[in-house]
């Protein structure tokens, strides 16, 4: 009788280990404050309610650490940004090896570095920061890396900085409203929602990167595109500021299973309307726009998808 229950027991796991119910997912997104992390919320419930046994874990993250996860097979999926991926095939700092696990999905929208500071500290101009105080993401955040790389275009570190405060955009955002940072930089979509807490209490610039800065950040990272933050994104914001961009898009592991890619991009395109009401740039992607090429391989299962949808 003790073995029967035994061999029922091992039966029981062995059906379970075969069975879709056991596909458990790990989705890294964002830090809190940012579009990432709600955006996995969303992404998580239509894929739960398109995918019959498929749960989702969501997990904090960064663009930098998302990749080191998916490629150490700590995370299967998750947000990324073009820039970082680029650099993490290349073996290209602050990446030591090659990511040779980490596929592209979907190309979802456009990011854009935004310089922060309170009117009230009369910094218009990023040669204008040493000595000054400095809030910025953990770093594994794309945006602590692209701030790295701006404080070197014009002769920087972090150690010429008054103050380095790392943390979430929630940080960032009461230390600059409390007067404790004079300088906060966040790479994510526009308008940012910790960007608008902040000019709702107090008045901000948005500062732009001149046009030499811009290049020398470029040789930096080829990867960073010229972009302008129009006028008008947020409150009492006169002029557009010239910056960098890049593309926020959605990474698997290459070895994830081709079916569960291609029902991961059945859902994203499904729920396009919900995942918009948090990054409305994504109210206009297509199979062609999600499609684009950015320099990192696309997931078989993901190529599958395209091919049934007209993209060749």
């Amino acid at each position: 009788m003790l073995h029967r229950r035994i061999l029922a027991a091992c039966l029981a796991v062995l059906l379970s280990a075969c069975s879709p119910s056991s596909d458990r997912i790990k989705l890294v997104s964002g830090p809190q404050g940012g579009s990432w992390y709600p955006l996995a919320g969303a992404l998580k419930s239509i894929i739960e309610a398109h995918m019959k046994g498929v749960s989702v874990q969501v997990m904090p993250g960064g663009g930098i650490a998302n990749v080191l996860a998916v490629e150490r097979g700590q995370a299967q999926i998750g947000f990324a940004n073009s820039v970082s991926t680029v650099d993490a095939l290349n073996a290209q700092p602050p990446f030591r090896e090659k990511a040779t696990h980490v596929c592209n999905v979907a190309t979802l929208y456009p990011q854009y570095f935004q310089i922060i500071t309170l009117r009230s500290s009369g910094l218009t101009d990023p040669s204008q920061f040493k000595g000054r105080s400095l809030a910025i993401q953990k770093r594994g955040n794309t945006g602590e890396a692209i701030t790295a790389h701006l404080l070197e275009a014009f002769g920087m570190s972090y150690r010429d900085m008054g103050r380095v405060n790392y943390g979430s955009y929630t940080d960032s955002v009461t230390l600059m409203k409390d007067g404790n940072a004079d300088i906060f930089t966040v790479g994510t979509s526009i308008p940012s929602g910790a960007v608008m807490d902040l000019a709702s209490a107090r008045d901000i610039n948005v500062v732009s990167i001149p046009q030499d800065g811009i290049e020398r950040m470029r040789e930096l990272n080829p990867g960073y595109r010229p972009v302008v933050i129009p006028a008008g994104t947020y409150p009492k914001q006169d002029r557009p500021a010239a910056t960098v961009g890049y593309w926020t898009h959605f990474i698997a592991r290459c070895d994830l299973d081709d079916d569960i890619v291609y029902g991961i991009l059945d859902s994203i395109h499904d729920g396009l309307g919900d995942l918009a009401s948090i990054a409305r740039a994504l109210k206009h992607a297509t199979p062609l726009s999600m499609s684009v090429d950015i320099g990192v391989p696309m997931h078989p299962g993901a190529v599958r998808w395209y091919h049934d949808h007209g993209v060749h």
